[in-house]
């Protein structure tokens, strides 16, 4: 199960798959492998989706090294099953579907760092159990007649949300939900209500979030009740996105985010109050993201100021590249008045500590075993936040606090400037998208953790 990364508990020879769980018993083999068990016992109305639904879930997990294991059998949650897995996917249950010693054993798997996804009806289950609603994050309420709607996807870094355009239109059957999960949860994607009928969530209707919960992983997605779903690529990458997340197998920052006011949201418009300084420039590409080109130069935000904020953006490196984020800097058409009055947060994972990804570049390393933790490989998008409240300056990755830094220096005072991304040169290919900022209390408590909001 996946605590602090991929940690395989299965005991190699032992027989301990349940009789009643589809899948063959651990071996030399798949010692190594990532395991997953797909639960779909129902104990009120049945998806006739439910077998479409694993057999796309065995294929998927075929296709990326995961062992899956399908089973109705409650009888498989037991302490000793359960640490043989990676993830729990409840597929479509409905109603109570675990006794009192079952769900014992489950809030324990979660409690012990365990990954549960649930898909479409899991938000129909087991309404009694109140650890069970806060890890789906909502209980379903209601549903209109099956119909094509518009999904916005508000995370496009998460990998169960990367490989989606900013608008996905679908057609599903669209659950309401009894509470908005917004402030429990990191909303990944929205129903726009005006683009269907039956919508009663007032505007604002996730249907597919994350969270860290009691100290596990929860992700679920409200589609799937459709047979056709688990034919469309773009659904199977939903899930499968979402699983990988679920299971430790990739990184996301799922933290709540509320109030941030976006600075860049992929369209040209929102570029009018930025400034290229220096050589080289980004190119804005269809999918809305910016894409380093030349240098060594830096786009910088001049529209305003700031003092203390949270400022979050998603970025990717190709390889071996290198860029950073800037912040704390006077306005200038010269890039290196920001390499010389503020702050750069580096991107380049095989620099030295103290200019390799995390770090202040220069002055103080991140701690470099959470940073490992928390890092996307290239080809993966990873989210910064970076926090700045009077002198400090702290930084996540992917949900992950990875340096906190105090300034000493009054000509780099944090407490007023600019902020910017850099394209570092002609072989370095980073790409940015959706940079957001929320503005902060001037000086905040002296904390290790961020409410992520």
């Amino acid at each position: 199960m996946h605590s602090t990364g991929r940690l395989t508990t299965a005991v190699v020879g032992a027989a301990l798959v349940l009789g009643c769980v589809s899948g063959p018993a651990a071996s030399d083999s798949d010692a190594d492998a990532g395991r997953i068990l797909v639960f779909s016992k129902t104990a009120g109305f049945r998806h006739d989706s439910i077998p479409d639904g694993v057999a796309a879930l065995k294929e998927l997990g075929a296709t990326s090294g995961y062992t899956v294991d399908a089973t109705e059998d409650a009888g498989a949650f037991t302490p000793k099953n359960l640490r043989r897995y990676d993830a729990v996917v409840f597929f479509s249950t409905t109603g109570d579907v675990l006794g009192g010693t079952q769900q014992r054993a489950f809030e324990g798997y979660i409690r012990h760092g365990g990954g549960y996804m649930g898909v479409h009806a899991a938000a129909d289950t087991e309404y009694d159990w109140a650890f069970y609603g806060g890890l789906a994050g909502a209980y379903f309420d209601s549903h209109p007649a099956i119909q094509r709607a518009t999904v916005h996807v508000e995370d496009r870094a998460h990998p169960a949300t990367a490989g989606l355009n900013a608008a996905w239109d679908r057609t599903d059957e669209w659950y309401n939900y009894r509470s908005n999960p917004r402030e429990r949860a990191h909303v990944l994607a929205t129903l726009d209500e005006s683009s269907y009928t039956g919508g009663s969530m007032e505007g604002d209707h996730p249907i597919a979030w994350c969270q860290h919960y009691q100290g596990g992983r929860s992700f679920y997605t409200g589609g799937g009740h459709t047979k056709e779903s688990y034919a469309e690529p773009a659904f199977r990458q939903h899930l499968l996105g979402g699983l990988r997340w679920t299971a430790g197998d990739a990184q996301a920052d799922c933290r709540p985010e509320n109030d941030y006011r976006s600075l860049f949201d992929g369209t040209s418009d929102s570029l009018a109050d930025w400034k290229q300084a220096g050589p080289g420039s980004f190119v804005l590409n269809d999918d809305g993201t910016l894409t380093t080109t030349g240098g060594l130069g830096m786009l910088w935000y001049a529209g305003q100021g700031f003092g203390a904020y949270s400022l979050k953006l998603d970025w990717k490196v190709d390889g071996d590249d290198n860029s950073g984020v800037f912040v704390g800097f006077p306005p200038s058409d010269d890039p290196w008045s920001a390499v010389n009055n503020g702050y750069e947060i580096q991107i380049d994972a095989t620099d030295v500590p103290e200019k390799t990804t995390g770090s202040v570049y220069g002055f103080q390393s991140a701690d470099l075993a959470e940073r490992d933790r928390a890092l996307n490989p290239p080809g993966e998008w990873n989210t910064y936040e970076i926090r700045v409240q009077g002198e400090r300056l702290q930084v996540w990755l992917n949900g992950v606090q990875i340096n906190d830094f105090t300034n000493t220096d009054p000509a780099r005072s944090l407490r007023d400037g600019h902020v910017g991304i850099q394209n570092h040169g002609g072989d370095d290919q980073v790409s940015f998208r959706d940079i957001r900022i929320k503005e902060l209390p001037a000086k905040g408590p002296r904390t290790s953790a961020s409410e992520g909001d």
